[in-house]
């Protein structure tokens, strides 16, 4: 298997609402190895989420995998902050739609994209979601929570689905290069960096 380009920020496909896959293909061939291309191609970049206008294809498909490796980069308190304690096993998601838990609240925490490399920036979003989809299989799932870090990566990668990219939401000043937000967050509360930014402007 090998992997695919990834399309870089100012493509005209990372602005488009990408169409629904009919179900009746699911199945097929070509939508599977599409899928088996996808998964490779956010391994190998590495990345924990890919959805398909990224590897230039308008179809309404993400694939999310938070391993453990990439878990274990962060501090046990980076990974209290953002929720992100456990592994999310790779999960395929056609035709997905999803909608914020009902009583639950929003977090802000930095961001990037592997369509617009070298940089992050902080996002606000719901802490917990619903989404329902069809598997890789065609199976439907109605309605299922998620929560934490996962839930955020499954809400990057529906942005992209309908041609929103994070630098849209991420806050007033925050959008910095990786490594300096590396360097700004290491070890210190993300509220510590949004109070510094504040005290910037």
């Amino acid at each position: 298997m090998t992997t695919l380009p990834i399309v870089q920020i100012g493509d005209p496909v990372l602005r488009r609402r990408a169409a629904e896959v009919p179900p009746e293909t699911i199945a097929s061939s070509e939508l599977q190895t599409l899928i088996d291309r996808m998964i490779e191609t956010m391994r190998a970049a590495p990345g924990v989420g890919l959805a398909a206008p990224q590897v230039g294809e308008a179809r309404r498909i993400i694939v999310v995998e938070d391993p453990p490796a990439a878990i274990e980069r962060l501090g046990e308190a980076q990974r209290e902050e953002r929720q992100r304690t456990d592994a999310f096993p790779l999960q395929v998601f056609i035709n997905p739609r999803i909608r914020p838990l009902a009583g639950t609240g929003r977090t802000i925490f930095p961001e990037g994209c592997l369509s617009i490399p070298g940089y992050a920036g902080l996002v606000e979003r719901p802490l917990d979601i619903e989404i329902t989809y069809l598997d890789r299989r065609g199976i439907f799932h109605d309605w299922t929570p998620v929560h934490g870090w996962p839930a955020r990566i499954i809400q990057h990668e529906m942005d992209h689905l309908d041609g929103i990219l994070y630098t849209d939401k991420a806050l007033p000043r925050s959008l910095m290069t990786d490594e300096n937000m590396r360097r700004r967050t290491e070890g210190r509360s993300v509220s510590a960096l949004i109070a510094e930014l504040a005290d910037e402007g």
